[in-house]
C-alpha cells in the first residue's frame, strides 16, 4: 500500500519518530534471590554469613550504591564471596571443616544501602605463590546493568595492602574506591563502610570476570 492509498482511505501516512529509546533491565524476579522473610521458606542466601563455628572475628560491612548522578540505586543486589579468618574458602583443599560458606547476598534498601555481617578474611594465596591482602569479592547487579559488575572490598587499616598484587594494578589515586574504612562498631562488631559508585566521579574500580 502506498502513501497515496493510505491517504485515500482516511489514514495518516507513517512518519518516522526516531530511534526507539533504550530500556533498562527488568522487571526483576526476586523470588529466592533475596527473600528477607518475604516468602514462606527459609532464606538460603542472606546477609549474615557468620556461623557458630566460623573462624575469624565478626565484622559488619555496609555502604550505599550510587549511580552516575550520585543518586542511590534502591533495586541493587550485592553479592559477596570470601575466605574465612584463616584465609580458607569453602570447598578448598584441605577443607575448612566449618559451616561457613563465605557467600552472601543483600538487596539494597530504598536509600541504596546494603549491609553484611561476616568475618574479616585472612590472607589468601596469590597466583604467583605470594599472598593477597584480606579482601572480599563483590558482584553487583543493578538496573541497566546487563552483566554483573565485579569489584573487591579491601580494608583501609590492613598493612598487607601494600603488597597486594591486585591493588598494585590499580592506579594509586583510585585505590581508595576499594578501601573500606573503619567507623566505630555495631553490636560489639567493628564496622567498615564502603560506598559503591557505578559511574561518574569517584567511580568504583571494577574488574573483568
Amino acid at each position: 500500500m502506498s502513501e497515496t492509498d493510505v491517504g485515500e482511505i482516511g489514514m495518516t501516512p507513517f512518519e518516522p519518530l526516531g530511534i526507539t529509546p533504550s530500556q533498562t533491565v527488568g522487571p526483576f524476579f526476586a523470588f529466592s534471590l533475596t527473600p528477607g522473610g518475604k516468602y514462606a521458606f527459609e532464606t538460603l542466601v542472606g546477609d549474615d554469613l557468620v556461623t557458630d563455628d566460623t573462624v575469624g572475628g565478626a565484622i559488619r560491612i555496609e555502604g550505599r550504591v550510587y549511580d552516575g548522578n550520585g543518586e542511590p540505586v534502591p533495586d541493587t543486589m550485592v553479592e559477596i564471596w570470601q575466605a574465612d579468618g584463616a584465609g580458607r574458602y569453602s570447598g578448598s583443599i584441605p577443607p575448612p571443616n566449618t559451616t561457613f560458606k563465605g557467600f552472601g547476598r543483600c538487596g539494597c534498601d530504598a536509600g541504596g544501602g546494603y549491609a553484611f555481617r561476616t568475618v574479616k578474611p585472612g590472607l589468601v594465596a596469590a597466583p604467583d605463590g605470594g599472598r593477597q591482602a584480606p579482601h572480599i569479592n563483590v558482584g553487583v547487579f543493578a538496573r541497566g546493568v546487563l552483566r554483573r559488575m565485579f569489584t573487591r572490598i579491601y580494608f583501609a587499616d590492613e598493612p598487607a595492602n601494600e603488597g597486594d598484587p591486585v591493588l598494585r594494578l590499580v592506579a594509586a589515586e583510585r585505590r581508595a574506591t576499594l578501601l573500606a574504612r573503619r567507623d566505630g562498631s555495631v553490636d560489639g562488631m567493628p564496622r567498615y563502610i564502603l560506598d559503591i559508585r557505578l559511574q561518574g566521579e569517584n567511580e568504583t574500580v571494577f574488574f573483568e570476570a
